[in-house]
């Protein structure tokens, strides 16, 4: 009778356990979850602004016709990328454009002393911060619930209900690990 009772109240433990252990798991997951949300937020803020910014330069640089195409295309690609690494490549490429783009704005002191430039330009550059503070929490929340899914007993939990690693958002090239800068 005794051991009955220890037995059932071993169970008990160990389901209250997996149960701990499951719902951290999953709390990890949705912080995860909604971290790469507010990247996203952040990114589709910024690719709205582009266009804006293109239309500008390109009342004072009609002539720069390819490095607008770039732009565009660039920014087109970033919003239709899938996945965290996808995601990453298409921002690095567009950061890039938007870089090529402020070199062809530098060259005309008008577009350069506009209300709207500077406007458009200071809300990049708000949009850009935003994006990197977005990342970072993100990269944060990701650490957290990799970590949880490699530590001992979530990992045993984690491999009983198909959890898996997410990636990181990195930026891969070093040049585009800063915002462009625009100097006046």
């Amino acid at each position: 009778m005794i051991w009955a009772i220890v037995v059932v109240a071993l169970l008990v433990l160990l389901g209250l356990a997996l149960a701990v252990a499951y719902n951290r798991l999953v709390r990890y997951r949705n912080r995860s979850e909604n971290a790469w949300a507010q990247v996203d937020v952040q990114l589709k803020r910024r690719a709205d602004l582009i266009p804006n910014l293109v239309e500008s330069v390109k009342g004072y640089a009609a002539h720069e016709q390819t490095t607008f195409e770039d732009v565009t295309r660039a920014r087109t690609a970033s919003q239709q990328a899938q996945g965290v690494a996808e995601q990453a490549q298409a921002e690095n490429a567009l950061t890039a454009a938007i870089g090529r783009l402020f070199a062809v704005a530098e060259a005309y002191p008008q577009l350069r002393a506009s209300e709207n430039f500077q406007q458009l330009q200071a809300q990049l550059g708000d949009t850009e911060q935003k994006i990197a503070v977005s990342r970072q929490v993100y990269n944060d929340t990701v650490l957290t619930y990799d970590n949880a899914l490699e530590s001992v007993p979530t990992n045993v939990v984690a491999g009983m209900f198909g959890f898996e690693k997410r990636s990181y958002f990195e930026i891969e090239d070093p040049a585009a690990r800063e915002a462009p800068k625009v100097q006046f």
